[in-house]
């Protein structure tokens, strides 16, 4: 398991720079092995050192290139694949180890693209306005610019692509993580971009 400070969605892509001891020997019997490992949030504490708490959903990652920058370290680039949930941890020693097993989403229902779209075109406009005096909120609109259709047969794919297109936190990332289905999932995208746009609008009134 590798705890981090921000959240893998499945279908995105996971640059690291391995250089805790710890992770260093995770990664010697990844590489050797199916080069498979898992990633959650840690919800209070540091990446480095230990005894952070950690979210018990997380993300299945795959490590699709790598290479070793010195003794014990390496730069890797993987890609979260399937959504995990830990059952329970087992001890640190020698590294972060879990008892795991796959969430897949359910059924649900069809996910309610017209609002998600109409809240992105909204958040779009609104740092395209602020950008005029806001390097970050002109960064933000040029992310958004790209037209996107997510209308298709694949709605779990869809709804994980659409959450990795917004600008959000690693809260409503996790909330989104956590989304029982692709319906669920897109209703808390549209909630977080809604908060996103009132607290936006309130910055650049302030």
């Amino acid at each position: 398991m590798f705890p981090l400070g921000s959240v893998l969605l499945p279908g995105e892509t996971l640059p690291l720079r391995i250089f805790e001891p710890r992770y260093a020997a995770m990664f010697d019997e990844l590489l050797a092995g199916d080069r498979t490992f898992g990633v959650v949030l840690i919800e209070r504490g540091s990446e480095v050192g230990g005894g952070d708490d950690r979210d018990s959903v997380g993300t299945l990652a795959h490590v699709q290139a790598w290479a070793e920058t010195g003794h014990g370290r390496y730069s890797v680039n993987c890609m979260g694949t399937r959504r995990i949930v830990v059952d329970h941890w087992l001890t640190d020693d020698p590294y972060p180890r879990a008892v795991t097993r796959e969430l897949p989403d359910e059924p649900g229902g069809d996910p309610d693209w017209p609002s998600l779209l109409g809240k992105r075109a909204q958040l779009q406009l609104l740092c395209g306005q602020g950008g005029r005096r806001d390097q970050q909120l002109r960064w933000i609109a040029s992310q958004l610019a790209e037209p996107v259709d997510y209308a298709g047969p694949d709605r779990e794919e869809a709804s994980w692509r659409a959450a990795s297109d917004l600008p959000l936190g690693a809260a409503d990332r996790r909330k989104a993580l956590a989304a029982p289905d692709p319906a669920a999932r897109v209703d808390v995208l549209v909630s977080a971009v809604d908060d996103l746009i009132a607290a936006l609008r309130f910055r650049l009134q302030a």
